[in-house]
Parts: structure tokens; sequence; C-alpha cells
């Protein structure tokens, strides 16, 4: 471990910033969070654990959380929007743990944060946080917040998402595109379809559209949907607006009767339709004083569905490097070197959004095992 680091300020409590705390806990540094929320809201959409993420839960304590509360699909089926043709089926359930060593899991991204969270110190979590100043020292850095308060750090941690404050401080301002698509997302319970049985994890592919439908809890008792479509233009700074069932109908009228039995069966208030926003794929990684991760660092499309993986991934790999280096130097070097040509890969390949639409072999991202894999010192790959 460092001996110059012992005090590490987390900027976001989010999926990111929650494992890495819990993680930098456990390695025996006073790690504190500074969250914008007033408090802890278990919201959210519709995520799938892929086991390289489950990995990490394990090794934080969150995994047999999610392992309870998720749902375990039995496959990755993925079919022709408008025939319903398999295109790829990925067994998972028990094949999962043969072939990746760890369980595929869906449930919502309330309950999987707060599995994290429950592993995190929570006299260590500050709500109602929004930073607004970052003054780098030789050995410490000074942090401002918009309620007037300060704190203090030998190492900052920034995992505060897209609109990264952090990230503004270190690059400068860069507001996010938006990239031309949106995403019609809901849940309900699965009751409301009558007995029709859906299949436990589904993507629905066509040209310039897709729709994803799963379950969101061990029971099966909560249905999700995200169906994505092209839009020219997004006229709100809001990331999301009340989706209007009539032209989310309208738009997929040609996908496949399981995929409009499942839209039309959705309560009209529980559709919201959200903006896909992007950065250019330029990395951020920030210096070894204030070190980025997720979606701060490297934001990319969703449509591997492994941003959340990734963010857990880089914890893990961080707090490894924090652990055992000599430097903050050192530790910031290897930290980059190591995730940097996973992550030119993943967001290569989510960009393309190709990922399972053919027979192909997921074992590179499924497999991979962050709190085990090599630590590289060697040259750094850049974006």
């Amino acid at each position: 471990m460092i001996r110059s680091i012992r005090r590490v300020a987390v900027v976001g409590g989010g999926i990111g910033g929650a494992a890495v705390a819990a993680l930098l806990q456990q390695a025996g540094f006073d790690a504190r969070v500074y969250e914008q929320a007033a408090s802890f809201v278990p919201v959210g959409a519709g995520i799938h654990l892929s086991p390289n993420l489950v990995k990490v839960l394990d090794r934080i304590g969150a995994g047999e959380a999610v392992r309870i509360k998720g749902c375990r699909p039995g496959a990755f089926t993925n079919r022709d929007a408008a025939t319903g043709e398999i295109l790829f089926d990925l067994p998972l359930g028990d094949a999962s743990l043969q072939a990746f060593n760890a369980p595929f899991l869906t449930l919502t991204r309330g309950d999987l944060l707060g599995a994290i969270l429950d592993c995190v110190n929570p006299d260590s979590i500050e709500y109602g946080k929004r930073l607004s100043g970052v003054k780098r020292h030789s050995e410490q850095v000074d942090l401002h917040f918009a309620d007037g308060s300060e704190a203090q750090a030998d190492l900052v941690i920034g995992a505060d998402g897209l609109r990264s404050k952090t990230r503004e401080f270190l690059a400068g301002f860069e507001a996010p595109h938006y990239s031309g698509q949106v995403a019609f997302r809901g849940s309900y319970p699965t009751a409301l379809l009558g007995g029709e049985r859906m299949e436990d994890l589904t993507k629905w592919w066509a040209t310039s559209t897709f729709a994803l439908t799963y379950y969101l809890d061990a029971a099966r008792d909560v249905f999700y949907f995200a169906a994505m479509t092209p839009q020219p233009s997004w006229p709100t700074d809001a990331s999301f607006v009340p989706g209007d069932k009539s032209e989310m109908l309208e738009i997929f009228a040609g996908f496949h009767p399981a995929v409009q039995r499942a839209l039309r069966t959705a309560p009209p208030e529980c559709i919201k339709k959200w903006a896909l926003f992007e950065r250019p794929s330029t990395f951020v990684w920030g210096d070894p004083r204030v070190i980025l991760l997720g979606d701060a660092c490297h934001p990319m499309r969703p449509f591997m569905s492994q941003g959340a993986a990734m963010a857990l991934e880089d914890a893990a790999v961080l707090v490894r490097c924090l652990s055992e280096s000599r430097s903050c130097e050192a530790a910031f070097d290897a930290y980059v070197a190591t995730r940097s040509e996973r992550l030119l890969h993943v967001h290569e390949v989510s960009s393309q959004n190709t990922f399972m639409r053919m027979p192909c072999d997921p074992t590179w991202v499924f497999a991979y095992d962050p709190t085990r894999m090599p630590i590289q010192t060697g040259p750094i790959v850049t974006s």
C-alpha cells in the first residue's frame, strides 16, 4: 500500500463509486463518498449483471444479495425482430457457471446499488455534496462543494458519471452529445401479461431499432422492456420524459407479436422515453492524485449492456493497483495500462451494436476476472 495515501475521497455514490469505496475500505483505506443526491432512493431501469460484473460483487460481498433478488435467465436469446427467428441462443443458468465461473443475472439498478451500498460503511457516505471545485497540492487535494463545505484527501476518485464534474475540472467543460437514439423503457407486474409466458431474456434485432425484454426479480414477478429507436433531435436538457404509448406502439408495429404484446400491456404511466447521450471516444483518466473511472472516464453506448460492468472492473483493478504499488504515479500508470486495451475493445464493439446478433463466443467479455487478472506495468495504450 502507498504510505502517503490513506484518505481517499470518492466523488459519486452510484454503482462505480459505491463499489470502489467498498473495496477501498476492505483494503484498509479511509474512503469517504460524496454524493450530490439528497439521499439514496432505489430507482432505475433494469440491468444485466454479466459474470465479469458478478465476480467483482463477490469480492465486495454483495454477490449473495443480488443472487437472492435477481433473475437467473436460462438463456440470452437473440431473435429477428419481425419473424422471431433465433439468431443466436446463449445458454446461461448453470451453463454460465461452467463457462464463465459466475452466474448471469438481471434485476433493477436500484437493487444492485443497494446491495453494494450495504457493503460500504454508512458513516462514510455524505449526501447532498455537489462538487464545485478541486484544488491539487503536492500531496493533498482540496474538494469544495456547492453547500459551502470542504474536504481534504490524499487521493480523489471521480466516479460521478457521464456529466462528471471531476472530469470537467481536469479537462474542461464538455457537454455530452445526444447520440440520435432514444429508448422507451418501463417495467410492470408480470401478472398484467395475463399468463402469457415471455422468455427470460431476449434481444429482438431489427435494422435500426431493437428491443430487450426480461424479468427483474428471482420470482419473475416484474417484467421489463427497453425499446430503442433513432430520433433526430432531443429538445430538452432532461435525461428522460414521459413516454407516449401510442408513439411507441407505432414505431414498433412491425415487431414480433410477443414484443408488441409486451409493449401494449405496459401501463402508460410506467413508460419513459430516455435520450442516449455520449461523449467522444477519447478517454480521460485523470492523473496520479485525481483518477477517473466508469462513465466519467470512458462513456460508451449501452449496446453491450457493459457500462456498469466496466465501472466495477475499473474499481477492482484500481484498488488492486493502489494496494500493490509503492507510489501514486506507479498505481496510476498500472491502472491505465491494465484497463486501456480492454476498454478500447469493449467501447468499439459496443458502438457497433452487433454483439451476439449472430453466433459468437462471448468468453472474452464474460469470463474476464478483474479481481485476479495480472496487473500491467508496461507501455500505456491510449484511445
